[in-house]
């Protein structure tokens, strides 16, 4: 499965250039061209890494970015600049407003590409590798099962509220609420773990829940999982 990217730009003639060798690289890439677009293809699709330019009308790339890092659905979603502005200064601007790489233009794609390819991977085993999250995560699925456990009279207790979840993130839900690990539930919808974590995400924003513990309970009283 190619990794998907977010490209928003709003030059057209760089955007379409760029998303045509991202494309021809293997890349799945959809495009925004200023930072109000950007976001809401975000919060309907969630990428693996976005390439923003700086320079953008009504809300710039530096805006753009903090909006991300302010979200917890996209604090640590990798972030490339693509900018004019390429003295030291701006760079050094740029690192610290916590952008993952920073490349001015004109620059080489294949530059790109690599850059992109290797924030990608890092990011894929940071995400899988941290002691803490998982530590965390197995904390919380043992709070789920006690709940399976002790309760399991909360699914009929409340009337069925409805939300509009796709069939996938339906999935999703109701293997979270028994209890699996992302990577059991990876291996039954036979997807990647990142994509497990996205639709978790995802079932976050529309049940306005935390934690899967939260997201199981808010589940079970409403009648949302079996």
């Amino acid at each position: 499965m190619s990794a998907h990217l977010l490209l928003v730009d709003d030059e057209p003639g760089l955007r379409e250039a760029v998303q045509a060798y991202l494309e021809d690289s293997g890349f799945t890439v959809d495009v925004a061209s200023n930072a109000k677009m950007g976001w809401e293809m975000l919060e309907r699709r969630t990428p693996d890494l976005v390439i923003s330019d700086i320079m953008m009308p009504q809300v710039d790339g530096y805006e753009f970015l903090q909006q991300m890092r302010e979200d917890p659905r996209f604090k640590k979603l990798p972030v490339v600049f693509l900018t004019a502005r390429g003295m030291t200064k701006d760079r050094i601007e740029g690192y610290q407003a916590s952008v993952d790489a920073y490349l001015s233009k004109p620059f080489d794609p294949d530059e790109l590409v690599a850059v992109v390819s290797n924030l990608i991977q890092r990011h894929s085993q940071l995400t899988e590798g941290s002691t803490t999250d998982i530590e965390e995560l197995a904390n919380q699925v043992a709070e789920i099962r006690a709940i399976l456990k002790n309760q399991p009279q909360l699914s009929r207790q409340k009337t069925e509220l409805q939300i509009d979840f796709t069939p996938r993130e339906q999935s999703v839900l109701e293997l979270v609420s028994q209890g699996l690990m992302n990577k059991e539930i990876a291996s039954q919808l036979n997807t990647s773990v990142r994509n497990v974590e996205k639709y978790v995400s995802r079932l976050f924003s529309k049940t306005e829940t935390n934690s899967r513990t939260e997201l199981v309970r808010f589940a079970l009283e409403n009648g949302l999982a079996k």
